[in-house]
């Protein structure tokens, strides 16, 4: 199925009709988040604080990425942008989603138990971009919105950006908990366990 959703969402049970394997094309506002972000972000909702991006985030989409930007006349510009590997933000999904209200994160290379478990409790989901498209992504970005935390560096600052259909986005991981990396790292050790059991010779029931 292919989808266009406007983030953050004015009804955020959508999410509910996302299936893995769907092509999603997101508009409206994004926010970028990479290691440093995620760990500030924790850090001031465990003092009982919100980070100051916190409103875009309600029901809203977090980006895994760590753009290059330029300042302009007084105005920030994206020169590019591209998804960062979301596995290392997977000790943080159940904070984001929980606590910040988010109700998609998109990145690349799948996420872990964490995130399939927040998506089916909690009803988000994961979308991944294609590592090398950084060209097309950036291509969707409309305006900055907010830059904060800058004085974490310009890839790990928090970038609150406009896109309009960036994507294509896929759905690695729905609010089922359905993970399309899981299912073919599970067919992938089914046939190579198959193929390493036919090669044996007969009778042979494993190594010594």
């Amino acid at each position: 199925m292919d989808v266009r959703l406007r983030v953050p969402l004015s009804d955020r049970s959508v999410v509910r009709s996302l299936s893995a394997g769907d092509t999603v094309w997101l508009s409206g506002i994004v926010v970028t988040m990479r290691d440093l972000a995620h760990r500030r972000a924790v850090e001031l909702l465990d003092r009982g604080e919100k980070p100051p991006f916190a409103r875009y985030l309600a029901n809203g989409a977090v980006f895994h990425a760590g753009p290059i930007a330029r300042s302009v006349g007084g105005e920030w510009r994206i020169v590019s942008i591209g998804p960062t590997t979301s596995a290392r933000m997977d000790r943080y999904v159940d904070r984001v989603v929980r606590d910040l209200g988010a109700a998609l994160i998109v990145g690349k290379g799948g996420m872990g138990s964490s995130a399939r478990r927040v998506c089916r409790e909690l009803g988000a989901a994961y979308l991944e971009l294609v590592g090398g498209t950084a060209s097309l992504i950036t291509r969707s970005v409309r305006r900055v919105v907010e830059v904060h935390w800058l004085d974490l560096g310009v890839p790990e600052a928090v970038w609150v950006l406009e896109v309009e259909d960036m994507g294509p986005c896929i759905v690695a991981i729905d609010s089922s908990g359905r993970d399309l990396h899981e299912e073919v790292l599970s067919r992938a050790r089914a046939r190579l366990s198959e193929a390493t059991s036919n090669a044996l010779p007969k009778g042979l029931g494993g190594y010594g």
